[in-house]
């Protein structure tokens, strides 16, 4: 097999780290600057396709020195205020802490990689249980048990143990109720400015097969251009990739019956719609006949054109499902920008509104999180989830009540930046179990018919 298949002979790179903010502004108008600021052999044909792509590089290298200029800052503010967040979990909430605190009793924060240590996603949204209402059968099963898998990537090693053998009856975790495999990837992390500045990148490497690829999601996996994606990896490598493809290999081979799914929120979207996208470009037939599905939540943009037409048809060929989750006014989703000679969207879009109201959608609306007016029906539609807050556990329950981190730290400050408010997993978990199930029967139905067509 020809090695070029595995190698990226065209690219596109940017290097926040080798320019100044000001350097950034000359690229208007120097050749110089954009020589020191990106490299590329993908050189666009019209003046047209050029032009906004430099301003794309522009406004993607401005945003990544900025989150470069504030990682360290974020990074103590974090761990600053999980520290705090556990310290009122552990003693049950602030009132007690206070009590606790004048009679010399505080109990103390637990070590951050102990099973009792959650993170701030954690905090948001402390559910841990499935819902008792959706059973093995339930259309929204699937979904349901990938939201909540996503949201678990957020937490450390201890933690996710112990919520998987106590609560879910089974990181790769296999539920023994349906006989399959999830394998869910870690998202964005709120206060890691480094998983924000790969979101924002929109540097690719361009393979011939699969077409334009997402650098920084690719070096997530542990694929770099220098390397190339071969099939099997070098000796002496631990690389993510790898790892987890002989995790399932060994794990599939063991009962031929069982399945898997593939989840994530965020960064971890986009990861869990390339691992099987370099599956097929490594013809692992075997693992792809036994892949159910792609169920990602506030994925970002991973490829383009080329990519997605290489992803559908190895999907329709193996009768596998990509369900992609959006829900209302979440930005992540639409980054890096629309720009289908290097970024579009594909998959079943599944698109939620503040009312848990789902379609089926080819694209998310404002695929650019841009539109007229949209400043206003964005703050109306956070209004709207402050205000829902207060009455959704009313309707469905304690399980759906809103504890008050996530009101001060989430649904206030969504008043003024909504896009980002809205990219928390607490409302994807809550879409797939408040979403009509005519919605579930709908894709879930097309994945069988797709299975027993192949």
């Amino acid at each position: 097999m020809a090695l070029e298949k595995y190698q990226a002979d065209h690219y596109l790179v940017l290097s926040p780290d080798k320019v100044s903010a000001w350097e950034v502004i000359r690229l208007l108008w120097s050749k110089k600057m954009e020589r020191k600021a990106y490299n590329y052999i993908i050189i666009p044909e019209s003046i047209e396709d050029r032009f906004l792509e430099k301003g794309l590089a522009i406004s993607s290298l401005s945003a990544q020195k900025c989150l470069l200029h504030a990682a360290e800052p974020m990074k103590w503010f974090g761990e600053k205020l999980e520290k705090w967040l556990n310290l009122v979990s552990v003693n049950s909430n602030i009132f007690m802490l206070l009590l606790n605190k004048l009679r010399c009793k505080v109990n103390d924060v637990p070590d951050r990689e102990s099973d009792a240590f959650m993170s701030f996603i954690g905090h948001l949204d402390s559910r841990v249980k499935l819902d008792e209402n959706i059973q093995p059968g339930d259309r929204r099963y699937n979904s349901v048990l990938a939201a909540m898998a996503a949201k678990l990537a957020f937490e450390n090693k201890s933690f996710v143990k112990k919520t998987v053998e106590e609560h879910w009856k089974g990181f790769m975790f296999y539920d023994q109720r349906v006989n399959m495999i999830v394998v869910a990837f870690r998202g964005t992390e709120p206060f890691n400015a480094y998983d924000w500045s790969t979101d924002a990148d929109i540097s690719c490497f361009e393979n011939p097969e699969m077409g334009k690829i997402h650098g920084g999601f690719m070096k997530a996996l542990g694929l770099v251009m220098k390397n190339g994606w071969p099939r099997e990896e070098k000796e002496g490598k631990k690389l993510a990739y790898y790892c987890i493809r002989e995790v399932l290999r060994k794990r599939l081979e063991a009962n031929k019956n069982t399945k898997f799914l593939v989840t994530g929120h965020s960064l971890g979207g986009a990861l869990a719609i390339l691992f099987p996208a370099i599956l097929a470009l490594h013809e692992e037939t075997n693992l792809l006949e036994r892949l159910i599905g792609v169920y990602t939540f506030g994925q970002p943009r991973v490829g383009d054109d080329k990519f997605k037409n290489f992803v559908e048809n190895q999907f329709d060929k193996y009768g596998i499902k990509y369900l992609r989750f959006v829900y209302c006014n979440d930005l992540i989703p639409r980054l890096p920008l629309h720009y289908p000679p290097l970024y579009t969207d594909f998959g079943t879009c599944i698109y939620f509104n503040s009312c848990y109201q789902g379609q089926i959608l080819d694209d998310e609306p404002h695929k650019n999180h841009f539109s007229k007016f949209g400043w206003i029906r964005r703050r109306f539609n956070a209004l709207l989830e402050l205000l829902r807050s207060l009455y959704l556990p009313l309707l469905n329950g304690r399980d759906y009540r809103e504890g008050l981190a996530l009101i001060l730290m989430v649904r206030f400050p969504a008043l003024i930046f909504p896009g980002m408010a809205d990219h928390n997993p607490l409302d994807y978990v809550n879409a797939t179990r408040l979403g009509s199930i005519k919605i579930y029967e709908q894709v879930e139905s097309s994945r069988n018919d797709s299975k027993k067509n192949n």
